[in-house]
């Protein structure tokens, strides 16, 4: 999906690893949008996020799992990213305190909002994969 070898997708892939924040967007049963910064891993093939329990978005996505994932642009409407496809609980991902990879790209982030790995875990403890399908953007 990403062509590294392009300036786009290089771009892209270097975001994916250094951005903390993509806005995840599901569907209310209304139709209307319902974006919500949340932290992501990319790994390659898809993005895990972690939630807490009974959020919208879970009951969003359980309804309707098509999903927009887009990172923040440059304020002057370059650095565009956008990634459609759809999201699923997944309970076979581990829980976040399990995961070096996220524990790696979050480490300090968890410490910042007063909380340890573990209390970070028990209280984001919903996994969600979003498996993209399409990108865009500039």
């Amino acid at each position: 999906m990403i062509d590294v070898n392009t300036e786009f997708g290089a771009r892209v892939e270097r975001r994916l690893r250094q951005d903390v924040v993509i806005w995840l967007t599901t569907v209310q049963a209304d139709g209307t949008p319902q974006p919500t910064p949340v932290w992501f891993l990319w790994n390659g093939q898809s993005f895990v996020i972690y939630s807490q329990p009974n959020q919208a978005k879970l009951r969003n996505i359980a309804r309707d799992p098509r999903v927009a994932l887009n990172l923040d642009g440059n304020g002057r409407g370059g650095d565009i990213v956008v990634f459609t496809g759809a999201a699923a609980v997944d309970p076979s991902i581990p829980p976040a305190n399990q995961d070096p990879a996220y524990l790696d790209k979050y480490r300090v982030e968890i410490q910042r909002i007063n909380m340890t790995p573990e209390t970070f875990a028990r209280s984001y403890s919903v996994p969600i994969r979003v498996t993209p399908t399409k990108l865009r953007g500039q």
